[in-house]
């Protein structure tokens, strides 16, 4: 069986998502997720990176309908914030529900064609189907790259973590070592980065700061 090129892989997770927002609309599950509690705290881990920033500029990378501008706004954040989906239904969900104007805008794609002061993506990582796991490792550390050329002062993103119960795993989803995506990103991008697992999910955050960066 030949493992699917990143334009395969791409194609396949818009076409996962778009079903799920199809099914379950504007919703934490339309993304994916099991609540709007859990949703909210995965969004939270992200605040450390920007919370010395309020007017920094964001670019979410797999922003589905835009949640993560509503859960900023709320917490006093005032950056300019560009969302970015591989599904156009999510963009068009984003706009109806978000709008656009000089503080956001959303377009269709997976690689950024700007930059902006921190990057983030919650979630992309998660649902490999029927991926091989060293071909989908090898898609998420492109994606990596393209978050930390992406945000000038630093990055975010979160993974299913291996350390979770193995009866609550799913076949279809991917899990990684807390260890070594930890050691992988202070290899490559240096000493300022975080691991977050201490917010009770299944799943670790991990923060990167480029190195002239204050916290």
């Amino acid at each position: 069986m030949t493992e699917p090129r990143q334009d395969q892989i791409l194609s396949n997770v818009a076409a996962y998502y778009s079903a799920r927002l199809e099914a379950h609309g504007a919703t934490p599950r339309g993304v994916d997720w099991n609540g709007t509690e859990s949703h909210q705290l995965r969004h939270r881990q992200f605040l450390r990176l920007v919370r010395h920033d309020q007017d920094g500029s964001i670019i979410d990378l797999g922003c589905g309908f835009g949640d993560f501008l509503g859960y900023l706004r709320a917490a006093g954040h005032r950056g300019h914030f560009r969302g970015y989906d591989v599904a156009p239904s999510m963009i068009k969900a984003a706009r109806e529900l978000h709008g656009e104007g000089d503080d956001r805008c959303w377009h269709v794609g997976a690689s950024p064609n700007e930059t902006a002061d921190f990057a983030i993506a919650s979630g992309i990582f998660n649902v490999r189907g029927d991926v091989g796991e060293k071909v989908w490792l090898d898609y998420i550390r492109k994606t990596l790259d393209v978050l930390a050329c992406a945000g000038r002062k630093g990055f975010g993103f979160n993974v299913l973590s291996l350390s979770s119960d193995t009866d609550r795993r799913r076949r279809n989803l991917y899990y990684a070592d807390p260890s070594e995506m930890l050691s992988y990103c202070l290899s490559r991008y240096g000493r300022s980065v975080a691991l977050l697992q201490d917010y009770g999910l299944y799943e670790f955050t991990v923060l990167v700061r480029h190195p002239e960066v204050k916290p």
